[in-house]
């Protein structure tokens, strides 16, 4: 653990992820967040969505990761690089047979090594087969994370009441810190 009590090894159970972190907000006063990405064949991030004001960089070490940025759809093998620059809806997956891994660069860093956290310990539902998040958990993530993450091509006025409503205390749901 560092001192923000977030550990720099994170697992999602939900999507796969094993994240690494090499240098943290704290390590380089808020400018980036570095981390190691481990995808096995066939796991994918959870959902299409977007960094109102970060830009995320992926550089494949090994394997291969599909990605959908804005409305692209693109491969990206060893050692090349796919950048995403800040408001863009993407989304990616390994779809290749070995587990593949990329260095991934968040700037500014702000709070996404927590997000990495709560996202992999959130309440989660099994739908035919699927593990999904919560939705009240999941509302919650979404606006405590709202400078992190957002819904793609949706505007935030009208996501924010709709997360506010499903954020209210559920049974079992877990607050986030």
């Amino acid at each position: 653990m560092e001192s923000t009590g977030v550990p720099r090894v994170i697992a999602n159970p939900m999507s796969g992820e094993r994240i690494v972190v090499r240098q943290t907000a704290e390590d380089t006063h808020g400018e980036l967040l570095a981390f190691d990405l481990y995808l096995p064949p066939g796991a994918k991030v959870p959902s299409g969505h977007t960094h109102p004001t970060q830009t995320e960089r992926f550089t494949v070490i090994s394997g291969k990761l599909r990605f959908r940025v804005g409305r692209r759809v693109m491969r990206a093998h060893a050692g090349e690089s796919v950048s995403v620059p800040p408001g863009t809806p993407h989304w990616f997956r390994n779809d290749g047979r070995a587990e593949t891994h990329a260095l991934v660069e968040v700037r500014p860093a702000l709070r996404m090594q927590e997000l990495f956290w709560e996202s992999g310990h959130l309440r989660e539902l099994r739908l035919l087969g699927l593990r999904l998040p919560a939705p009240g958990a999941l509302a919650r993530f979404l606006r405590d994370f709202e400078a992190e993450v957002a819904v793609p091509l949706v505007p935030r006025w009208l996501v924010r009441p709709v997360l506010a409503l499903a954020a209210l205390p559920a049974g079992g749901d877990r607050p986030l810190r």
